[in-house]
């Protein structure tokens, strides 16, 4: 399963996207190994939910009596008193299933602008939706929901893919709608752009 996962997605970082071996298919899901199309009217959005505690990173144990040949297990008496780090899962600001990181990462900094990434200069919005949860049962998953799937029923969202749908840019939206330091996060990771 591992082998067929490698022969059809990558997880690098690409070193030159003008390689040709970038053409295949397997790295096209990889916004990092591929660049944008030059199509420099063309707008990128990102659209997500925040405001849910979300699984970011684990701490891990050596377990010699695995049922598996993978050693290690996930070490369920790590924690901290800030809440970040509970039963040995690290927790950051998201959807309840991506990190904001993982959801804003490109349009925040990776495509913003003229990158490697997208050498046209397309511009690129980040929308963020606060999670509210459904004030009772009536509500279903929530008119106002961040959650990953919820978020589907999420008016504002909603509103959003039509007005753009009908031709509205992301500057008719108002630009980007941040809650987090998205912006900041980003900054701080050091990647050739």
């Amino acid at each position: 399963m591992m082998q067929r996962g490698s022969a059809h997605y990558s997880y690098g970082i690409a070193d030159d996207l003008d390689d040709p071996k970038y053409m295949h298919y397997k790295y096209w899901s990889n916004p990092l190994e591929t660049k944008l199309p030059n199509a420099p009217d063309m707008e990128i959005y990102s659209l997500y939910g925040v405001g849910i505690p979300t699984e970011r990173a684990y701490v891990y144990k050596l377990s010699p009596y695995a049922e598996c040949y993978i050693p290690f297990q996930i070490d369920t008496s790590a924690n901290d008193e800030g809440n970040r780090l509970q039963g040995g899962v690290y927790l950051a600001n998201g959807d309840e299933t991506v990190p904001v990181l993982s959801s804003g990462y490109m349009c925040a900094k990776g495509w913003r602008g003229k990158t490697r990434f997208n050498p046209s200069g397309m511009k690129t919005y980040i929308r963020e939706y606060d999670h509210s949860p459904p004030a009772n049962l009536l509500e279903g998953r929530g008119t106002q929901s961040g959650a990953h799937v919820d978020i589907m029923g999420n008016f504002a969202l909603i509103e959003d893919i039509i007005r753009v749908a009908a031709g509205a840019t992301g500057d008719d939206l108002g630009g980007d709608q941040v809650y987090t330091d998205i912006f900041k996060w980003s900054e701080r990771i050091n990647l050739h752009l």
